[in-house]
């Protein structure tokens, strides 16, 4: 098992975490968006600065990202965030999104979030299950919620798998 450390997002590691996520754009199953962020501070103004986490490995590499952003900026919804994960190619499959995955829940439940939820591509198999094994249930299915404008399924209406994951309270 790789040895890893978990530690806030800092703009410093933007370079790496613009590759990682570029990589899991360009498998058409991770978002609908074309490409990443243009800047950190571009990412920066739409994630919670509280929920923002890097895998790295002793030699200093990001193998992986999380972050979360708020569902709405109304109160009521304050501890409810939608959160994405993303993991270097060359470490998938070593347990690095479980071990990425659990440290930041373990951080959202110490911010006070009560739901983390994320919306998932059906034929994304591996991130259901990795969400399935972190104690996320499926709440439903969102047929044909938008269209791709890049990648494998340029053109195709998509649906979405809504997750997530509630705090014990």
């Amino acid at each position: 098992m790789i040895d890893l450390e978990f530690r806030p997002m800092a703009p410093g590691d933007w370079p790496a975490v613009e590759e990682i996520y570029r990589a899991g754009i360009a498998t058409g199953q991770s978002t609908f968006e074309a490409g990443p962020p243009g800047s950190w501070a571009d990412s920066d103004n739409s994630k919670r600065p509280d929920l923002r986490l890097v895998a790295v490995e002793p030699g200093g590499e990001l193998l992986g990202w999380a972050a979360a952003s708020p569902v709405s900026a109304r109160t009521v919804y304050r501890g409810v965030v939608e959160h994405s994960i993303y993991i270097r190619p060359e470490a998938s499959g070593q347990g690095v999104g479980t071990r990425l995955l659990r440290a930041f829940l373990e951080l959202a439940d110490r911010a006070g979030v009560w739901t983390v939820q994320s919306s998932i591509f059906p034929e994304n198999a591996a991130s259901l299950r990795l969400h399935a094994s972190a104690g996320f249930r499926v709440v439903g299915r969102r047929e044909r919620i938008a269209q791709m404008s890049h990648g494998p399924h340029q053109g195709d209406w998509r649906d979405t798998i809504l997750i997530e994951r509630r705090a014990e309270r």
